[in-house]
């Protein structure tokens, strides 16, 4: 396994977030190979760490001041073996190959996790669209998709939401779909309700995170009933996460934005909550403006080098890092042990540091990683699917359901797969091991493809 990694590293010296991703995997899953020396003979692990395709384009697209602005568009369809390619589009200044090969090499075993047929994919785009018209945003979307429309379709890669794209993308990137193959089909989720969009996807992924939170609690007879949360991000995971977390009796204190946090002894009601949806999703201000309106809380800047994120500081019960990859290192680690947390679930795609993982298995705190917690989002995701095919919508009720369920049974796989090789209580361990010998079988099945 040292050797296979050293080649990938090798041969891709500069994708240090595919490579943690990577490791991290090859980690959990030595055991399987000890009980199944076919997988080493069918070198499954050299094939699943390379993508099928990888497409990688050029955008260019005229901003307000009629200036032609370039950006660089990607998409990795990393693995079809349960189904077609399924994951999101991110548009950000830190995009490159290797975050979205990160992405979607984790998002094939999220998929797996669902027990939905999806194979796993990302895409997304360097270009940023904070700050930008609705105009410049839609010219944008609409000469991305001039290019990936080639690559994708409802039976083939069915790109989503990610950081940077909402409604707003999603509609204009649909749009010139339709217009370019002059067809309705759903070959993108995350769609308005009103042209096949499906109810509960937006709060699918915060949701389904405080779902399976709820149950490792429930598997040592607590629940969320008066505990003491923080919260990293303000965005969608971050603000439904909240509001879950409310529902269930938990207290949120803290959201953060790339610039600072703020922190909210008094607890972030439903009301507050309501404001920080309206400023970031319609007035997109930043995070710092929550204490101009409730000045009993406090705003914290945040130093981009600094060595430690003082969010991490407070004391709490539970934390839930929702903004991005590596927020949270082993100095955090150690700050959220002092403080009191118990319980560190994922809402964001792989924020913790293979140094803050290991505080938490040093200290016995529930860790639930983003491939399993956080697949709530794409789960969704199918189920939007299902109801496009179909050409009908479920009940609000019957999807939420759906997708407790869904989390629920996420829970029982890893729980199971972890005690099977004798790494009890591991969600970690469970998470991968599962996800992983689910897309292999079905890789060995399809023979050599």
């Amino acid at each position: 396994m040292e050797n296979i990694l050293s080649t990938i590293v090798q041969r891709d010296p500069h994708e240090k977030e595919f490579h943690q991703a990577v490791r991290e995997m090859l980690q959990m899953v030595r055991p399987v190979f000890e009980r199944n020396p076919e997988y080493r003979r069918e070198a499954v692990l050299e094939r699943i760490a390379e993508p099928e395709r990888v497409i990688m384009f050029r955008v260019p697209w005229m901003d307000d001041q009629g200036q032609v602005q370039v950006n660089r568009g990607y998409r990795v369809e990393m693995n079809s073996a349960i189904g077609p390619y399924k994951g999101g589009l991110r548009f950000h200044p830190s995009v490159n190959l290797s975050i979205v090969k990160f992405l979607a090499f984790d998002q094939v075993f999220k998929n797996s996790l669902t027990t939905l047929p999806m194979g796993g994919g990302k895409g997304g785009s360097d270009f940023n669209p904070k700050g930008r018209s609705d105009g410049e945003v839609m010219r944008f979307c609409q000469t991305f998709m001039a290019e990936l429309f080639r690559h994708i379709g409802p039976d083939t890669d069915i790109p989503a939401g990610d950081i940077g794209v909402g409604a707003r993308e999603i509609g204009y990137l649909f749009g010139m779909y339709k217009k370019l193959r002059n067809e309705f089909t759903g070959v993108l989720t995350g769609k308005s309700l009103d042209w096949g969009g499906s109810l509960v996807r937006p709060e699918a992924a915060g949701y389904g995170v405080v779902y399976f939170a709820a149950e490792m609690l429930a598997a040592r007879s607590e629940t969320f009933e008066g505990k003491t949360c923080l919260i990293s991000g303000a965005g969608n995971v971050a603000q439904h996460a909240a509001e879950k977390i409310i529902d269930l009796g938990g207290r949120v204190v803290t959201f953060s934005d790339s610039s600072g946090y703020i922190f909210d002894e008094q607890g972030i009601d439903r009301e507050k909550l309501a404001f920080v949806r309206h400023l970031k999703n319609i007035l997109r201000g930043r995070i710092r403006e929550y204490v101009e309106k409730y000045p009993g809380a406090v705003y914290t800047e945040i130093d981009p080098d600094r060595d430690h994120n003082p969010l991490w500081s407070h004391a709490a019960d539970c934390a839930m890092p929702c903004a991005t990859e590596n927020e949270l290192n082993e100095k955090d680690a150690v700050n959220l042990v002092r403080g009191g947390v118990r319980l560190v679930c994922e809402g964001a795609n792989m924020p913790s540091t293979p140094g803050a993982i290991g505080v938490f298995d040093e200290h016995g705190v529930l860790f639930g990683p983003g491939k399993a917690a956080n697949a709530g989002g794409v789960a969704v995701s199918g189920l939007e699917m299902a109801q496009n095919s179909m050409r009908l919508r479920w009940p609000k009720e019957e999807v939420d359901e759906r997708l407790r369920q869904i989390m629920k049974n996420i829970h029982s796989i890893c729980l199971d797969a972890a005690a099977e090789y004798g790494m009890e209580g591991n969600y970690l361990a469970g998470a991968d091991i599962a996800g992983f010998v689910k897309v292999v079988n079905a890789m060995l099945d399809q023979g050599l493809v």
